[in-house]
């Protein structure tokens, strides 16, 4: 019963451990999702401003962005 119990908690890690790899391939497809959404936005942006060049209206919130990539980044720099 003891080995059972041992064998069975190895494959719980490994299954954790697994995910918890997965997890990286995921969040590439998504951070490739988002290149090609800021493209699109960066375009938009500059179809905006051509259109109203007096105008200082936020198009995208480059700022907000910006700081959710800082916090990022300090997250994996740990």
């Amino acid at each position: 019963m003891y080995k059972y119990r041992i064998a069975e908690q190895d494959e719980k890690v490994e299954q954790y451990q697994q995910k918890r790899i997965d997890a990286f391939d995921e969040i590439e497809t998504r951070l490739d999702n988002i290149k090609k959404l800021l493209r699109q936005g960066k375009i938009e942006t500059v179809k905006v401003y051509r259109d109203q060049p007096t105008t200082f209206a936020v198009v995208k919130p480059t700022d907000l962005i910006n700081d959710f990539l800082n916090d990022i980044e300090t997250l994996l720099e740990k």
